[in-house]
C-alpha cells in the first residue's frame, strides 16, 4: 500500500470514530440491547437443558417458565436493537452529510478542481450513507465475538471435550474472516471510485447535451462516459467472488464443526458423561460459539463502511478556504487591471498559471484564448478576485478586486432568486425595475421575458430555458451590477453569432465604460476584443490584437481544437 492510500485509510478510521461519537445516545441503546440479547443467548441453552431434564423427570419444573421468560425478553431486546440500528444509521447519515456538504462549500474554486460534481454527489449520497452503519456492524461484531467466547466457555462447562473439538478449527475461521475483510475493503473502495467517475462523466455529458446533439457525437460520448465500466464490473465481480468464496467455505466449516461437536456430545450421552438436557445445551452452545463465524455480513459491512469513510475523509481533509475580511468599498476608478507574477497551483501543487503578467486597460475588452487546460478560466477568476493567487499580485485601480466593482457571467449560470426580476438583480438589492429591464435589454433577453405571461414576475422554477437563454439571463445579472470590471467566462458560447454581436455592441455602447475580460473559444469573439491574451501551458504566450495573431498557424489552431473542461 502506498503512502497516500494508507493516509486516507487512517483518516477514514478516525472518521468512523467521530461518527460513533455523533450518535452516542442511540449507540448506547444499541449496545445495551445487543448485550442483553447476548446474555439471554447464553442463558437460554442452560434453561433449555434444565427444561429437557425436567421433562425426563430428573429435576424440578421451574426451568420451563424461566425459559419462556427468557425467550420473551429476547424478543423485546431484538425489537429495541432493530429500532436503535435504524436510528443510529439515520442520525449518523444526517450529521455526516451535513458536515460533508458544509465543508464542501468552503473549498472554493480549488475544491472544484479536485472533486467534480458527479464525484462529490456520489460521496455525499453513497459514501456518507455507507459510513454510519459501521456502528451497527462493529458493535455486532464485538458483542458477537464476546458472545461466541461465552458460548465456548459454556460449552467447556458442559463438556470440555466438546470445547476442545471446537477449538481445533478456530484458527481456520480467523484466517477466513481476516482475508475476507482485507479483500472486500479494497474492492469496495475501487467500486465506489469507479462509480463516482462514471457519475461525474455523466453529469458533464448531461450539462452539454445540446452541444453533443448538435455535434452528432452521441456515440463517442456514450463510450467516454462508460469507459470506467469494465473496471467497475471487475471490482463488483471481485467483491461478489469474495463473498461467494467465503460463503461456501464458512458453510462447510460450520457444518463440519457442528457434526464433530455433536458427535462428541453424543458419545458423552451414550457413556453417561452428560445428560440428554446437556446434549441439547451443547448443541445450542456450539451454535452460539459459531456466531462469530456466521457474522460475515457484519464484517462485510465494516469493510464497506471503511471504504466509504475513506472517500468522505478525502473531502473533509481538504483545507477550507478562509474567506478574507470584507474589503472596504473600492474607491471610484476607471477599471484598469494590473497582474504581476501571478502563479496559481493546482490540487497536486502543479502550476496552472506561471508568472503571468497582464494589463487590462480601463474600458477595454481583453479576450483570453488558449487550448483546453491552458489556464484561461483560472486567470479570469484570478483577475476578478474570485481566486487568490499563490504568488503574485492582482490590482484593480490599485486595490484588491472585489464586489461590487467586479461582476461575473458564466457559461452555465445558476439563477438565484424567486422570479426573473430578482434573479437579474441578485447581488444588487437596490436595483430598480428600470435597472433590471435595462440590463435585460443589454443582454438581448428582454423580448423573451416580456413574452412570458407574468413577465419579470415569472418564477424561475417554472422556466424551461435553453442554454443560450440561461446565458443571456446570466449576462443580464452581470450587467445589472454596474461593476467596472466584467468577467465573462465563455458566457456567450450558447448564443448565436448575431445576438453575441449585439451584446458586444451594447457593452461598447450605452453599457460601456466597463473593462471586460472574456474567456472564449470563438474566433469572432476574439476578433471583437481590443486585445487577445494567448495562453499556452499556464503562461502568456502573446498579447496583441486578434488580427495580428491570426497570422500564426498555432494561434489559429486554438480555435479548431476540441473543447474540454475549463481551467
Amino acid at each position: 500500500m502506498t503512502r497516500e492510500p494508507a493516509r486516507w485509510a487512517r483518516e477514514g478510521d478516525r472518521l468512523l470514530l467521530r461518527c460513533t461519537r455523533d450518535m452516542a445516545g442511540w449507540a448506547a441503546a444499541l449496545i445495551l440491547a445487543q448485550l442483553t440479547a447476548a446474555v439471554l443467548a447464553l442463558l437460554t441453552p442452560y434453561l433449555l437443558a434444565a427444561a429437557v431434564d425436567a421433562a425426563l423427570g430428573r429435576t424440578g419444573s421451574a426451568a420451563v417458565p424461566a425459559l419462556l421468560g427468557c425467550l420473551a425478553a429476547g424478543a423485546v431486546a431484538g425489537t429495541v436493537n432493530t429500532v436503535a440500528e435504524a436510528a443510529c444509521t439515520a442520525r449518523g447519515t444526517r450529521v455526516l452529510r451535513r458536515r460533508l456538504l458544509d465543508h464542501a462549500l468552503t473549498l472554493g474554486v480549488r475544491g472544484s478542481w479536485r472533486f467534480g460534481t458527479g464525484d462529490l454527489t456520489s460521496r455525499l449520497v453513497v459514501s456518507a450513507a455507507g459510513t454510519p452503519p459501521v456502528v451497527t456492524a462493529a458493535t455486532g461484531s464485538v458483542i458477537g465475538a464476546l458472545t461466541s467466547i461465552g458460548g465456548l466457555v459454556a460449552l467447556c462447562l458442559v463438556d470440555w471435550r466438546c470445547a476442545a473439538a471446537f477449538l481445533l478449527a478456530a484458527p481456520v475461521a480467523a484466517i477466513l474472516l481476516r482475508r475476507f475483510i482485507t479483500d472486500t475493503s479494497a474492492l469496495f473502495t475501487d467500486y465506489q471510485a469507479h462509480q463516482a467517475e462514471i457519475a461525474g462523466r455523466l453529469g458533464d455529458a448531461l450539462a452539454g447535451a445540446r452541444t453533443i446533439r448538435a455535434a452528432g457525437t452521441l456515440g463517442r460520448e456514450v463510450e467516454r462516459v462508460l469507459a470506467p465500466l469494465p473496471a467497475l464490473r471487475a471490482a463488483g465481480e471481485g467483491s461478489w467472488a469474495a463473498q461467494r468464496r467465503v460463503g461456501w467455505q464458512t458453510t462447510l466449516f460450520i457444518a463440519v464443526i457442528e457434526v464433530v461437536v455433536l458427535a462428541v456430545a453424543g458419545f458423552g450421552v451414550a457413556g453417561g458423561r452428560i445428560t440428554a438436557g446437556q446434549f441439547f445445551a451443547a448443541a445450542a452452545y456450539v451454535t452460539v460459539a459459531l456466531g462469530m463465524v456466521a457474522q460475515i455480513e457484519a464484517f462485510q459491512g465494516i469493510g464497506y463502511a471503511r471504504s466509504a469513510a475513506r472517500r468522505v475523509a478525502e473531502v473533509l481533509a481538504r483545507p477550507a478556504v478562509t474567506a478574507p475580511a470584507p474589503p472596504e468599498p473600492p474607491p471610484p476608478g476607471p477599471g484598469a487591471v494590473r497582474a504581476r507574477g501571478v502563479t496559481v497551483l493546482g490540487d497536486d501543487d502543479a502550476p496552472i498559471l506561471r508568472d503571468v503578467d497582464l494589463d487590462v486597460p480601463a474600458g477595454s475588452t481583453v479576450a483570453l484564448v488558449g487550448r483546453t487546460g491552458a489556464g484561461k478560466t483560472t486567470l479570469a477568476y484570478t483577475l476578478g478576485g474570485l481566486l487568490a493567487p499563490d504568488r503574485g499580485t492582482v490590482l484593480l485601480d490599485g486595490n484588491r478586486p472585489a464586489p461590487p466593482a467586479v461582476a461575473y457571467a458564466f457559461a452555465s449560470p445558476r439563477l438565484c432568486g424567486g422570479t426573473i426580476g430578482t434573479a437579474i438583480s441578485f447581488g444588487r438589492p437596490a436595483a430598480t425595475s428600470a435597472d433590471v429591464r435595462r440590463a435585460a435589454a443589454y443582454a438581448r433577453i428582454d423580448g423573451f421575458v416580456e413574452r412570458l405571461p407574468d413577465g419579470y414576475a415569472t418564477p424561475v422554477a417554472d422556466l424551461a430555458l435553453s442554454g443560450g437563454e440561461a446565458q443571456r439571463l446570466g449576462l443580464a445579472r452581470a450587467f445589472a451590477q454596474q461593476a467596472r470590471l466584467l468577467i465573462l467566462d465563455d458566457a456567450t458560447s450558447g448564443v448565436d453569432a448575431v445576438t453575441e454581436s449585439q451584446i458586444a455592441g451594447a457593452l461598447t455602447g450605452p453599457a460601456g465604460g466597463r473593462s471586460r475580460v472574456v474567456v472564449t473559444r470563438r474566433a469572432g469573439t476574439a476578433a471583437r476584443a481590443d486585445l487577445v491574451a494567448w495562453l499556452d501551458d499556464g503562461r502568456i504566450r502573446a498579447v496583441a490584437p486578434h488580427r495580428d495573431l491570426w497570422h500564426d498557424p498555432e494561434y489559429r489552431a486554438v480555435f479548431t481544437a476540441g473543447a474540454g473542461a475549463p481551467r
